[in-house]
């Protein structure tokens, strides 16, 4: 049985303390001496609304930030954050390469991990500690649907290269999909990873045609999907059943003429050019332009005559506006924020605010955004579907404990690597083994949720090793921080807990709080109980914290987020 730990006479209460009420709730503190009232308390329902809300639109906010969210609400709470900038990652890229040119980085200024290790650093630091959560957030979630990945040598060796791809994310993540998409069309990080730079047109006579790979994954993956979809992103079928197909052979060889022409831009452009150029959109050459009609999609013809770039926006254009993209990209949104198994009416919610029906506007990422997280299904959750939820991935694990626990360091600079989190947690941002992200959007694991015809996307890294390896992560965060993911010169990376020190004392409030601010209320009576239990016979208070913190992170209660 749970034994209390006593509380020093007069003190408030610490439950009244994880609510976020104050000592004003205790008889003290009083208005002000301006007289002005203070807010009203802020209920245990609506802290736990706020930390759901905070789980789905950004890493994961720490706990003066969700009582902040709490009372301004999620409309405004998004308006606000739709206006700041963005934190981009290749201003500190580049300083960080300018610090090692100048030798500040003494013996290992020469070490290529050091080089590829500062898009890495870049990104940690600003999921950490950009102001622009949701920005950051949604561009994570963008990355995993426009895949491009280290896994090839010159995106690895050169770090503005990762670090320009993911600030393209970032700069149209609130814009409009048809700008993105052109975007990453003309990344020169995408034309490495897709082979459509230096892509040529076709001479017969040496038997050589357009690379195909861009043509084959725009339509694929980053746009309408393989099968005719639709607007609440079922499946549509011919007499027999069988589902229909959005395009074939024939349509990948007409889109590969489009994309030829495309090099590296910058200072000497020209067609052919192998150094690679990360700071400009890929530029045009027509001299390497597959010449003549296209036969695009839906019975679209690009004419003969055209410029290379008129021939991509028209193929732009025929994509965007196929009535495929917006349940298709729309799905896998609220998929990667919200829910793995989102309702088909869910869907169409979010496909018609992408298709502009009430705004008149098609495309916009703001509207979309919008439609994913105030939907009353993610909202409602569990109450609504009884498989609602969605196993968190290790980035964002990882990523939201740090932001939610006040991770800092003696030089202000969020050093890590990500490493530690590759080998154990077998994922890092812009690291996966192929076009196709870490995990499909539609694995479903074998056994109950295959049987019951529901997907798990996450589940397709989730193995007893990597189970260990996460649960680990969380153990070297806590009680060696850092360790092994940092590489000097930069300071190690320190959780501030002062907030939940003075909790230390009251066993239930601690875990009350730890609930709230870290698994949105989703713990069971019965885990809470046993992180109680053994809590209880420890005396230090730091310990005691940091331990209640390691159980609640490593437990099923918080890996499925529901």
């Amino acid at each position: 049985m749970h034994r209390s730990i006593p509380r020093p006479r007069g003190s408030c209460p610490a439950l009244l303390l994880v609510l976020g009420l104050g000592l004003a709730a205790c008889g003290g503190g009083g208005g002000g001496s301006n007289g002005t009232e203070p807010p009203p308390p802020l209920s245990r329902a609506q802290l736990v609304e706020a930390s759901r809300f905070a789980s789905q639109a950004s890493f994961g906010l720490p706990w003066e930030e969700i009582r902040s969210l709490a009372r301004e609400g999620r409309e405004a709470w998004l308006e606000r954050q739709f206006a700041l900038p963005a934190g981009y990652h290749t201003p500190i890229v580049d300083e960080l390469v300018a610090r090692r040119n100048r030798g500040d980085f003494a013996a290992f200024e020469q070490d290529i991990e050091y080089l590829v290790s500062f898009r890495r650093m870049a990104w940690w630091h600003r999921a950490v500690t950009s102001p622009d959560v949701l920005r950051q957030r949604v561009a994570f979630a963008l990355s995993e649907i426009f895949v491009v990945s280290d896994k090839v040598d010159a995106l690895l060796i050169h770090p503005d290269a990762l670090s320009g791809y993911y600030d393209t994310l970032l700069e149209h993540a609130f814009g409009n999909f048809r700008d993105l998409l052109r975007a990453v069309t003309l990344s020169p990080a995408m034309g490495i990873y897709l082979s459509h730079v230096n892509n040529r047109k076709a001479d017969p006579a040496r038997n050589t045609f357009p690379d195909e790979n861009y043509a084959r994954e725009v339509m694929q993956l980053f746009s309408i999907g393989l099968f005719e979809l639709n607007i609440d992103g079922s499946v549509k079928t011919d007499v027999s059943g069988r589902p229909l197909p959005t395009y074939d052979n024939d349509d990948i060889r007409e889109f590969a003429k489009v994309f030829t022409g495309l090099s590296y831009g910058g200072p000497g452009a020209f067609f052919g050019k192998q150094e690679p150029w990360f700071r400009d959109p890929m530029q045009m050459f027509d001299s390497a332009h597959e010449p003549g009609e296209k036969r695009l999609l839906n019975g679209v013809v690009v004419p003969p005559g055209q410029s290379g770039m008129q021939d991509i926006e028209q193929a732009i254009d025929v994509l965007f506006n196929h009535p495929n993209t917006g349940p298709f990209i729309g799905r896998q949104l609220i998929q990667r924020l919200v829910t793995s198994n989102p309702s088909p009416a869910y869907v169409e919610r979010v496909a018609r605010a992408f298709n502009g029906d009430a705004t008149g506007l098609r495309g916009d990422m703001r509207a979309v955004i919008r439609a994913v997280l105030l939907d009353p299904e993610a909202e409602a959750g569990e109450a609504v579907r009884p498989d609602f939820g969605k196993l968190r991935e290790p980035v964002v694990r990882y990523a939201g404990a740090l932001r939610q626990l006040h991770a800092r360091s003696d030089d202000g600079f969020i050093g890590i690597s990500g490493y530690l989190l590759e080998e154990l947690g077998r994922q890092h941002p812009l690291s996966a083994p192929s076009v196709f992200n870490f995990f499909l959007p539609s694995h479903s694991p074998a056994g109950e949720l295959a049987d019951a015809g529901l997907v798990a996307p996450e589940f397709e890294i989730t193995t007893s090793s990597s189970i260990v390896g996460v649960t680990n992560l969380a153990d070297l965060l806590l009680f060696a921080p850092s360790a092994g993911d940092v590489l000097p010169p930069f300071s190690q990376v320190q959780l501030d807990l002062a907030d939940l020190l003075p909790l230390a004392d009251d066993l239930p409030a601690l875990v009350e709080r730890l609930d709230i601010l870290l698994a949105a209320g989703a713990l069971r009576p019965g885990t809470r109980s046993a992180i109680e239990s053994l809590l209880a016979p420890i005396d230090d208070r730091d310990l005691r914290v940091r331990l209640a913190i390691y159980m609640v992170l490593a437990s099923a209660d918080y890996a499925v987020r529901s």
